[in-house]
């Protein structure tokens, strides 16, 4: 099977934004520094972190640059998977 790299990239970018924007909202609800505290604590993690005021900029920052590097791995990985498979 093929995988067509800008699809790839774009279905991996968005996968990896998305899943920032699902942090954007716990920061914007006031719930991420619970999950922070709670993430940390089921690692056996005592690491004082304390999460940042919302910032409408610092999201949307996040979120691109979130994208553009999952559509950039997304694409790698595509052109490794097709390379092996025309190899193999």
């Amino acid at each position: 099977m093929r995988l067509e790299p800008v699809r790839t990239g774009l279905v991996l970018g968005l996968l990896v934004a998305l899943g920032h924007l699902a942090w954007i909202v716990l920061v914007a609800s006031g719930f991420a520094q619970t999950m922070i505290d709670f993430v940390l604590a089921v690692h056996f993690l005592q690491v004082s972190v304390t999460v940042a005021p919302f910032n409408v900029v610092t999201a949307l920052v996040l979120v691109g640059v979130t994208f553009v590097v999952g559509f950039a791995i997304g694409i790698v990985f595509s052109l490794i998977w097709n390379a092996v498979q025309r190899a193999g």
